[in-house]
């Protein structure tokens, strides 16, 4: 069932990669998570269409046409909506995994998306705007539930050694989407008038293709033990997922996180709130969704088109020049996907913040010196390439991959929740703001973006520790050390403290407060 994938310049990360797991890695993604990258950018191409569309639809109905406020406010929702939606599918992700699994969710919510499709490509037949609306809220609700229960399938399926590379796998297919809404929106393809319904529904063939083949796989094996009790089941699960590995030893550290934890029922948001032993995991991952929206890539996404026409591209080569952007996201997608269990999570979130907040500093720079200086215009586009492959390469998918390491599975869904609706919220407030914001503050604005990023980047590089590499248990062990050590700290002089170096991040501890050789991984 689980062939090993020989290729011995992919080295450590190959040796234990088998067909099965890229085969889910792959369908997850391709059936959801591109999803959302695709509506991210779906609506735009076709926007004059779509506006068009609804003043006609006004002028049939009621013999006028829509006001300019009232068609931008129209659009407006269509756009958002979307978000909206999101921030509803995230706020019930742990309800759906816990009832009906990891791979269940995934399977069972297809329905949303052949509901959505069918609305916005039969909206024009219909005369109904109102279809292409509650269309965008249900792909919205589908995106939000995927964004959160698609790592945590793989990140569960995964060996230790691999969390890495298939957590990143849906952050390579979200660019994909962003790419392929490009593309498919050219005027040579559907990027005209009568084509955008069918621009709109085209999502329904990739989950289609997702519904035909995924229910064969097996559901996660941490899932079926923790939760269901199902030994038989968690063995033939792993021996799909498994070419070459001790199954009694994984089934064995999977039953010592079950007999950690005290109750094998899945935590409420609100009692993940008031744990006061995964508290330090709930801020990061609180930061670190925050942040990830919040770094100003929307807002750039939204400008690209006005700072490539400031750089002198001809109009009618911008939405080629556009779409090579897309390029890029899925150039740097790839490049974390296949360093990240050599780097570490650290270096690619570390890094990819920094250079996010140097960029967003940089065109604040060339916004300014541009008129005096006419090379600044094309300064200005390096620093756009530069924030979509620093966020794409790191901050675009570690952050949900982390939200599945740093938690134990009776906490772990809760833990989503707060990311994920962290995340959309975050996502609407740039939307919202960010219009006001750059008409204040002007050129100034990226500052704002500049200094979440670097902040992000040093609360990351003084407070996550290392997880490549580690079972679940051997991280919460870190994090529970971690805070003894400062509540060590609180009550001991600072004289009898000392600073070490320890698992890849710097933790003040005492001498009294070792780290046992059994916690860390050789």
């Amino acid at each position: 069932m689980a062939e090993e994938i020989l290729i011995p310049s992919s080295g450590k990360i190959t040796s234990q990669l088998t067909w099965s797991l890229l085969a889910v890695a792959f369908l997850t993604s391709f059936g959801s998570s591109m999803l959302y990258g695709y509506n991210l950018a779906v609506v735009n191409s076709p926007a004059v269409y779509i506006k068009d569309f609804y003043n006609k639809t006004a002028l049939g109905r009621n013999g006028t046409a829509l006001s300019g406020e009232t068609l931008t406010l129209m659009y407006s929702l269509t756009v958002s909506v979307f978000a909206i939606g999101g921030l509803l599918g995230s706020l019930i992700v742990g309800m759906l995994v816990t009832r009906f699994g990891r791979k269940g969710t995934v399977v069972k919510t297809t329905v949303l998306v052949f509901i959505a499709g069918s609305l916005m490509g039969f909206s024009r037949v219909c005369g109904s705007p109102e279809m292409v609306i509650f269309g965008r809220f249900i792909t919205g609700i589908h995106s939000g539930i995927s964004l959160s229960v698609v790592p945590m399938y793989l990140g569960e399926i995964a060996p230790k050694n691999l969390r890495g590379f298939l957590g990143l796998v849906p952050s390579i297919f979200i660019g994909t989407g962003v790419f392929s809404a490009q593309i498919l929106g050219l005027h040579q393809l559907l990027g005209k008038e009568e084509h955008w319904p069918l621009f709109l529904s085209v999502v329904v063939v990739p989950t289609f293709i997702q519904l035909m083949l995924l229910p064969w796989f097996p559901e996660s094996p941490r899932y079926l033990l923790i939760e269901k009790h199902n030994v038989h089941a968690t063995i033939t699960a792993l021996k799909w997922y498994r070419a070459k590995c001790n199954i009694q030893a994984e089934i064995e550290e999977m039953q010592d996180e079950q007999r950690s934890l005290s109750s094998v029922e899945t935590l409420s948001v609100w009692k993940l709130l008031q744990d006061d032993t995964v508290r330090w995991q709930v801020l990061s991952v609180v930061i670190i969704n925050i942040g990830m929206q919040l770094s100003g890539i929307d807002a750039i996404w939204f400008y690209t088109n006005d700072i490539f026409e400031n750089a002198g591209i001809p109009a009618p080569e911008i939405q080629y020049t556009t779409a090579g952007t897309g390029i890029i996201e899925i150039i740097a997608g790839l490049i974390g996907c296949f360093t990240i269990e050599k780097l570490g999570r650290r270096p690619l979130m570390i890094g990819g913040f920094a250079m996010m907040g140097l960029c967003s500093a940089g065109i604040t720079l060339a916004l300014i010196l541009q008129a005096q200086l006419s090379f600044m215009r094309y300064v200005s586009v390096c620093c756009v390439v530069g924030i979509i492959g620093g966020f794409c390469i790191g901050p675009a998918g570690v952050p949900f991959l982390i939200t599945a390491e740093l938690f134990k599975q009776s906490h772990r869904p809760a833990a989503y929740i707060v990311g994920g609706s962290l995340n959309w919220l975050s996502n609407f407030t740039v939307g919202f703001v960010f219009p006001f914001l750059q008409m204040s503050a002007g050129s100034y604005c990226y500052l704002v973006f500049a200094t979440i990023c670097v902040s992000v980047a040093i609360y990351v590089y003084i407070m996550i520790p290392e997880t490549k590499n580690k079972t679940f248990m051997e991280i919460s062990q870190m994090f529970s050390k971690k805070e003894a050590v400062l509540e060590t700290q609180s009550l001991t002089h600072v004289d009898q403290l000392k600073l070490k170096k320890m698992n890849g991040y710097g933790g003040v501890e005492h001498a009294s407060l070792e780290f046992n050789s059994s916690s860390s991984v050789p």
